[in-house]
């Protein structure tokens, strides 16, 4: 794509990175064929070629965000399925991520939609405000039908239907510490525990612990840990999601230097794709660039962690059929499609792939708040493809994902690492009932 960017603004790196970016564009359209909302409605601008056309308009001249680009950044799911399906490898990732901090720097939202993003930001990364807006929601679910009445509100709604009935305790292992590897040591790893998952459900830590402490793995939960802040960054809060990475890379820095990692372990696959982007987002900040490099080069998702391992005979026959969901910010985001799948299989499970296993489930982080018609039409799309395999329950890598088809799903819907924990000796999920 030829672009016309003056050496004025080619003098900020940031436009700079996206003109590069933009040059790689062919135009040749693969993107729309996987594009979940040019999928689903069909027009040009919700594809990533047209939002490519959209960016580049509104970077080269200059201008600020208008309520057109807007629109159509804001129905981007961030899926990544683009990049997959790319043949001139076109980071959108990067290019959509730039656009969503110009149009906050530079764009007015109507104050309803203002004020649900900064309650969004202000809540979802911090996990005990979160607890207790859950625990509230209970008070305003009633009231749900009533915020769905009123357009500017819908998101309002849709945070009251996805609000779990009751919220776990909180776990033990949420809190800074050390869990020591059974009998011999053979690896150190760090674990993110995250946000909204260490909330909505605490047991998939409980699981990772569980597990990789009997392969031998010492695990621990650093103090100063915080959000991966991909939550905010996708938002376009950039200088917050900054801070929640500098955090993060202290935190893991620290224990890298007084005993030694060999891995970050994540156990939310949208948390490991920020995290594993933390050397560029800090690649203009001297004091972080090599620390995030650092940091992003141990960043290992648990499945692509523990297909590094020996894994020994499984302790359980589950004699299950499973329907295997890849998140997009996994088999898209981090390029991780087989590791999950075998795992589960030498586990004894029977994995089963969903069609259209490249769409996206229509969570993506706040998006099925803040987009709740277009979320739901993906959602039930995908739901009625996984019920299609026969399978008698669902294993994904991605709380959000988890939330988000559980919502419709008939069958349980677990994390990957909770199946995988029980076939090794641990405990078995809640809601699986064994044929």
């Amino acid at each position: 794509m030829q672009t016309t960017f003056t050496a004025e603004q080619l003098a900020d790196p940031h436009v700079e990175e996206s003109e590069k970016i933009l040059r790689k564009c062919v135009h040749c359209g693969f993107c729309t064929a996987t594009c979940p909302t040019y999928v689903t409605l069909g027009n040009e601008l919700d594809s990533p070629r047209g939002r490519i056309y959209l960016i580049k308009d509104m970077l080269e001249k200059g201008r600020p965000a208008d309520e057109q680009i807007v629109t159509h950044i804001d129905r981007c799911l961030s899926c990544l399925s683009c990049m997959t399906t790319c043949p001139s490898g076109v980071n959108y990732m990067h290019l959509v991520d730039h656009a969503r901090t110009h149009i906050e720097k530079t764009y007015k939202r109507p104050f309803a939609n203002r004020a649900i993003r900064s309650l969004l930001a202000a809540v979802l990364p911090y996990p005990a405000r979160f607890r207790t807006a859950l625990m509230l929601a209970k008070i305003g679910r009633p009231f749900a039908g009533l915020f769905d009445a009123l357009p500017a509100l819908k998101p309002l709604s849709a945070m009251l239907k996805l609000a779990p009935g009751s919220v776990p305790r909180r776990s033990r292992n949420s809190s800074p510490g050390l869990h020591k590897a059974a009998g011999t040591r053979k690896k150190r790893v760090a674990l993110l525990t995250g946000c909204a998952q260490a909330v909505l459900d605490p047991g998939i830590n409980d699981a990772t612990i569980s597990l990789l402490t009997r392969l031998g793995v010492e695990v621990v939960v650093p103090r100063g840990e915080t959000c991966c802040g991909s939550l905010v960054h996708h938002m376009g809060r950039e200088e917050a999601a900054l801070v929640s990475a500098r955090q993060n890379v202290d935190a893991w820095t620290a224990e890298i230097e007084n005993g030694g990692l060999d891995a970050v372990v994540i156990t939310a696959s949208g948390c490991g794709t920020t995290i594993k982007d933390y050397g560029f987002m800090l690649r203009l900040d001297p004091a972080y660039s090599d620390k995030a490099k650092r940091v992003s080069a141990l960043a290992k998702d648990v499945t692509e962690f523990l297909a590094t391992l020996d894994m020994p005979e499984p302790t359980v026959k589950p004699d299950l059929t499973v329907a295997y969901h890849s998140a997009c910010s996994m088999q898209h985001g981090q390029k991780i499609t087989r590791q999950p799948k075998d795992l589960l299989a030498k586990a004894g499970f029977t994995v089963k792939e969903p069609r259209e296993g490249h769409l996206c489930c229509g969570s993506a982080g706040t998006y099925n708040i803040l987009q709740p018609e277009i979320s739901a039409k993906l959602r039930d799309r995908k739901v009625k493809n996984i019920e299609a395999t026969g399978a008698a329950l669902v294993a994904t890598g991605n709380i959000g994902c988890i939330t988000q088809i559980a919502s419709a799903a008939k069958m349980p819907v677990v994390h990957t690492v909770e199946l995988l924990d029980w076939a090794y000796g641990g405990k078995k999920p809640a809601g699986i009932r064994k044929k």
